[in-house]
């Protein structure tokens, strides 16, 4: 047997085949789910819109009627509220026919670093030549970047078409929820159906799924996945998932689950695998003991699988990883920070365990190369100009804002760096301005167009604490912010003095860098 898995040859196509839906009148009768206000039952068969050509431009039309749609979206729950049930998610794909159960996936759930190991597990099992779709969340810039396929969000037509395909049916579980006292779906449960039809009608080989705020009642875990990937647990939405370490790793460890067999199905992974981040003691005691609860296979950074060398280099880093398989050289990662390399070693062992790598198999080095060499993670210390150098980042919590902080030193040689910084009101401004501020000159205060914003002059006041007054400035805009920042990155010593070794970098909250990337002209992906 060779000791290198291929799994681009026909012998390994990773899918299983789709459920046949759920026969209407039954699914009435059962659960009072599938009649409309009129006595009638509803068609339960239902096959999302193809997306268009990856060449269809864009239209004002398509963007206002994604508006349109995203105004009625929003009048549901916000992705911040959770009701720990997964009844209604249940309820809509049984009347669906189940298109969650028509790929093979791999969830990822964690506090940092979910939605660059999602893109970075992606782009392997492109390179693998499987077809793929993919979740994340929140968006940077537009709703349809929360679903796509081969690596391209989906079309706003196919958003509002999907949107249009699958209503009646929530509307069906909406009022099932309200006759039993509960809410009808929100808008993040509403997101993942859509993104599961989409999948099953492409249809993918495999689902990328990251999780919203949680795991164990997340929308998106009503998945079997075959791999359940943990990213770094920390203390982040604490309103909702828990004040302690303990109580939020809890929760994300909750997409670890017993793994149910197909005996007549040889392609199914014979055990469920979870790869498990880097942890706090007190997070991983508990996902290792989730993990013994569901009889699940582990994978711990830095002892079965981990970085071996990063170094810097030029638009990224070269790495050495050692896999479940065993080391894997000259890997150049297009990302900056040590973050990103111990991220792209979650990724690979999540793709040696879905291909049922180990030891003395591993993976197509060369494939693997090929598959980090694309990878693209938007808004993540993202450079979006030159001269002076402007950064984007989407961190929006302190222990995000640490890694950040790192990366700036390790990988940059700043003569001066300003910071434009916009945070949300419920996150930890403070905590994020005191890990930012051995590694900024001076910083500008500012905040996005997002209700959540917090208040820039009050932002302001905490950053004086921390910074000084001096070096402190507030802006009411982005735009006027970014101006002030770069004004201020190219101040010199002297009259005539060239300008070099200055950058400015945007961040506090990922829509504060979803509107920066829109500010340079960045298209959405």
């Amino acid at each position: 047997m060779s000791d290198t898995i291929d799994p681009t040859g026909s012998g390994f196509e990773g899918t299983r085949p789709r459920d046949t839906p759920a026969d209407a009148a039954a699914a009435a009768q059962a659960g009072e789910l599938g009649v409309d206000e009129a006595g009638l039952v509803l068609p339960i068969d239902v096959h999302a819109p193809t997306n268009p050509p990856a060449d269809d431009a864009i239209t004002p039309e398509d963007l206002a009627d994604l508006a349109a749609v995203e105004a009625e979206l929003d009048l549901r729950w916000p992705e911040t509220k959770i009701d720990p049930t997964l009844d209604r998610m249940t309820r809509l794909m049984d009347l669906l026919g189940n298109p969650e159960r028509s790929f093979t996936a791999i969830q990822v759930a964690g506090t940092n670093g979910k939605t660059s190991v999602v893109r970075m597990i992606e782009s392997l099992l492109r390179a693998f030549h499987r077809r793929t779709g993919r979740t994340t969340s929140p968006h940077l810039q537009l709703v349809t970047e929360r679903i796509a396929v081969d690596g391209a969000p989906i079309h706003p037509r196919t958003y509002c078409a999907l949107w249009r395909e699958i209503k009646p049916y929530v509307e069906i579980v909406d009022a099932a929820s309200k006759k039993e006292g509960g809410p009808q779906m929100s808008k993040f449960e509403v997101l993942t159906a859509m993104a599961y039809a989409a999948f099953a009608d492409a249809p993918v080989d495999v689902a990328v799924v990251e999780t919203g705020m949680g795991g164990t009642w997340d929308a998106t875990n009503v998945i079997e996945s075959d791999v359940a990937v943990i990213t770094p647990i920390g203390l982040d939405h604490t309103d909702y998932l828990g004040e302690t370490l303990t109580e939020i790793a809890g929760e994300k460890s909750g997409i670890i689950k017993p793994r149910t067999v197909d005996e007549d199905d040889v392609l199914s992974p014979r055990e469920n695998i979870a790869i498990v981040a880097e942890q706090h003691p007190e997070a991983l005691k508990v996902v290792l003991g989730r993990a013994v609860e569901t009889d699940a296979a582990v994978a711990r950074e830095g002892l079965e699988f981990g970085v071996v060398e990063s170094t810097v280099a030029v638009g990224g880093q070269q790495l050495t990883l050692r896999g479940l398989g065993g080391d894997y050289e000259d890997i150049f990662l297009p990302l900056s920070g040590a973050h990103q390399a111990r991220n792209a070693a979650c990724a690979l062992a999540a793709v040696e365990a879905f291909f049922g790598a180990g030891a003395g198999r591993q993976l197509d080095k060369d494939t693997v190369r090929e598959g980090f060499g694309t990878v693209a993670s938007p808004g993540r210390l993202e450079r979006v100009r030159s001269t002076p150098t402007v950064f984007v980042d989407a961190t929006h919590n302190p222990h995000g804002a640490k890694a950040l902080g790192q990366a700036l030193d390790r990988d940059f040689d700043f003569r001066r760096l300003i910071a434009v910084i916009g945070c949300f009101g419920d996150k930890d401004a403070r905590g994020i301005l005191t890990e930012l501020e051995p590694h900024v000159s001076e910083v500008v205060c500012t905040q996005s167009t997002s209700p959540r914003a917090l208040d820039c002059h009050e932002l302001a006041e905490y950053a004086r604490e921390i910074f000084g007054d001096e070096r402190v400035h507030v802006d009411e805009n982005l735009p006027a912010a970014v101006e002030t920042a770069v004004a201020l990155a190219e101040e010199t010593d002297a009259p005539g003095e060239a300008v070099s070794g200055s950058g400015v970098l945007i961040t506090g909250s990922v829509v504060t860098a979803g509107e920066a990337r829109t500010l340079f002209g960045k298209e959405p992906s």
